[in-house]
């Protein structure tokens, strides 16, 4: 039986006959989706600094070399995004970094902000403002600073990456699991519809996988706010050697996902990281936020692919392409959801999954929320196949 970290309080247990039927799934015992979805964002990297010093990630600087984006900044790179019909304002930046690196956090004050996430609560009012919705990867946080951020957010997200104690998350500011399987409950809590996943290949073993895919199924029974799941392979960079899981491994594991979680919880695999097209018979629906504007300032030497690249998925998995909005289907409101798509259960302690600013920008009459009413029926902003 897996348990998991109790210095946060986490009650959650795996038991092993879950983890051993598990263990046994192929991609033979699946069945792949009907469509395959995605989101079209534009990524603003609200700083590269970071407290943590993940050996795999490229994504965060030094103290002193890391870059803090101006609200002036972040405004122009959401209208470019609107203007290129983006729905969505993907916000990133390293577990609480003004803890860390003096600068940002004097920047930040000389801005008028507290702390990183006050400053990213204007952020995504700016995204609002200019016609997007706001989907944040802040990192590790807690009840509190969900239900702030919330306000402003679509939809939220962190990846667990694994419940294995691995030596990539090693050194003296290091993430745990129990962290982040913290982090995945407060978000429930508050009621944010939310994005994790694994990734595959950074010294976790089978069970790991396996584990890890139940404690976020254990998690989402309790809240119902998981939306999506990515199965994403760690590859080779300049600070890492890690080995890119080859494709037996992630097809295992995807149909792995697929088969651990609910039909309503998509699985995801990042198209411009992952063999997608080999592996939409394993049980993927998504292929997450694509950006035509932007870099993947998490893995920049890997390209985004175009609108044919995700068609050319689709067509090798016989199924159509839709485009989504940040927020899945069954957490908007009655007047916003398409039709034939069942609403989640409300969330504890809330009146629905979307908060007024989102709802309000959705519903807005101008380009942009139009733009938005028609991703959300699955008509717009992209042509389809077909159209």
């Amino acid at each position: 039986m897996f348990t998991a970290a109790d210095e946060y309080g986490i009650d959650l247990s795996i038991d092993a006959d879950r983890v051993e039927r598990l263990l046994s799934v192929t991609p033979a015992d699946v069945d792949p989706a009907d469509r395959l979805t995605f989101a079209r964002n534009v990524f603003v990297p609200l700083t590269t600094a970071c407290r943590y010093t993940c050996t795999y990630c490229t994504y965060y600087d030094v103290p002193g070399e890391a870059s803090l984006l101006s609200p002036d900044e972040v405004r122009e790179r959401c209208r470019v995004g609107a203007d290129a019909g983006c729905t969505e304002a993907l916000f990133t930046f390293g577990d609480e970094p003004d803890d860390r690196y003096a600068a940002i956090h004097a920047q930040l004050g000389e801005w008028g902000f507290d702390s990183i996430h006050d400053y990213l609560h204007r952020a995504c009012e700016i995204a609002l403002e200019e016609g997007l919705l706001p989907h944040s990867n802040p990192g590790d946080l807690t009840e509190a600073q969900f239900a702030a951020l919330r306000e402003v957010n679509a939809s939220m997200g962190v990846m667990l990456e694994t419940t294995a104690d691995v030596d990539a998350h090693s050194g003296g500011r290091r993430k745990t699991p129990g962290q982040r399987l913290n982090t995945i409950r407060a978000a429930g809590r508050r009621g944010v519809p939310f994005t994790t996943g694994i990734l595959v290949g950074i010294g976790e073993g089978w069970r790991d996988r396996a584990e890890s895919l139940l404690a976020i199924r254990e998690l989402n029974e309790r809240h119902g706010h998981v939306q999506e799941v990515i199965v994403q392979n760690v590859v080779p960079n300049e600070r890492s050697d890690f080995a890119k899981p080859d494709l037996a491994t992630m097809r295992r594991v995807v149909a792995m996902a697929r088969a651990a979680l609910p039909s309503e919880v998509s699985v995801q695999v990042p198209p411009n990281l992952s063999p997608a097209a080999d592996l939409v018979d394993c049980g993927i629906d998504d292929l997450g936020g694509v950006s035509p504007v932007t870099d993947d300032y998490i893995n920049p030497a890997y390209e985004w692919p175009d609108l044919g690249g995700l068609r050319a998925v689709a067509d090798a998995g016989g199924m159509p392409l839709r485009e989504r909005l940040p927020t899945y289907a069954r957490y908007l409101p009655n007047d916003l959801r398409p039709a034939g798509v069942d609403p989640a259960p409300a969330p504890t302690n809330r009146d629905g999954w979307i908060p007024p600013a989102v709802r309000d920008r959705i519903r807005a009459d101008d380009v942009h929320g139009r733009r938005l009413r028609g991703v959300a029926r699955g008509d717009g902003p992209l042509a389809v196949r077909g159209d």
